[in-house]
């Protein structure tokens, strides 16, 4: 749902809808051919000012997953990754874990975290057995899957 106080425009929503069509974790240039299946002309600028103002509303998040273009999910609150270097699949990391990490920081370090984002790189489980390349496009690795 776009943030309430957002000024809502066609084009925006557009943008929000195709990202939850998308499942999240699409990029801009992924967000726009979603978009020309429907409307061919649609300007890859508008894209971009919509997902910039969808960010700053904090409607979508901007996820930095590693090398390469930035990812867009809904805002969730949760934005702890694993990403796989080799296919790009992405996993949730639980908010539980963070929640552990961030007390140790504070009690045992003093340190009080103000904001947390969490992004770890390595190989999923399907490529450390299969290492055939997969397709671009990111997917969602399930966290509880093991062969």
């Amino acid at each position: 749902m776009l943030a309430p106080g957002m000024r809502r425009t066609a084009q925006r929503e557009m943008v929000y809808n195709t990202i939850v069509r998308l499942a999240g974790h699409c990029t801009a240039e992924e967000i726009t051919v979603e978009l020309h299946k429907d409307r061919p002309g649609f300007p890859r600028s508008t894209v971009y000012r919509a997902l910039e103002a969808l960010t700053a509303s904090g409607s979508v998040y901007a996820a930095h997953l590693g090398d390469g273009p930035t990812h867009y999910e809904l805002a969730s609150g949760d934005h702890h990754h694993a990403v796989c270097q080799v296919c790009g699949g992405v996993m949730h990391i639980q908010e539980e874990l963070v929640h552990e990490l961030e007390a140790h920081l504070e009690q045992g370090h003093g340190f009080k975290p103000v904001r947390t984002e969490v992004l770890v790189v390595g190989v999923c489980d399907d490529c450390s057995r299969n290492p055939v390349p997969h397709p671009s496009r990111r997917r969602m690795i399930d966290p509880h899957h093991r062969h």
